[in-house]
């Protein structure tokens, strides 16, 4: 059976991708961050969300897997890349194809006077 945790920015599947579909799995979590392309990505930032989901699914070890742990772990994770857009190591992307803000609005460098 396909469980699913779903937030804006981070959806997460238990299957495997195969000829771009996803494919039921009791083995393999699936990711996939920012599916709508709202952020601008450096290769070491999406790592980091790749280096935290791995921590956040090992803290569940032995657990069973279920839909509310899978919720946990994208919830906390999509808090995850709000720290990021806050810390400046990513930024909306504004040729995304809808400005939503959903993290705040950004952040503007004022001249001091």
């Amino acid at each position: 059976m396909l469980l699913k945790s779903t937030t804006r920015h981070i959806h997460i599947f238990t299957a495997v991708v195969e000829n771009n579909e996803l494919v039921p799995s009791e083995n393999v979590l699936t990711l996939d961050i920012d599916p709508d392309n709202e952020f601008n990505w450096s290769e070491e930032s999406v790592q980091k969300v790749y280096r935290k989901f791995d921590e956040l699914v090992e803290s569940y070890g032995g657990a069973e897997l279920t839909e509310y742990n899978l919720r946990r772990i994208g919830s906390d994770l999509e808090h995850f890349v709000r720290s990021l857009l806050q810390k400046g190591e990513i930024s909306y992307n504004l040729s995304s194809r809808v400005l939503n803000y959903s993290m705040g609005l950004p952040q503007l460098a004022t001249s001091e006077s």
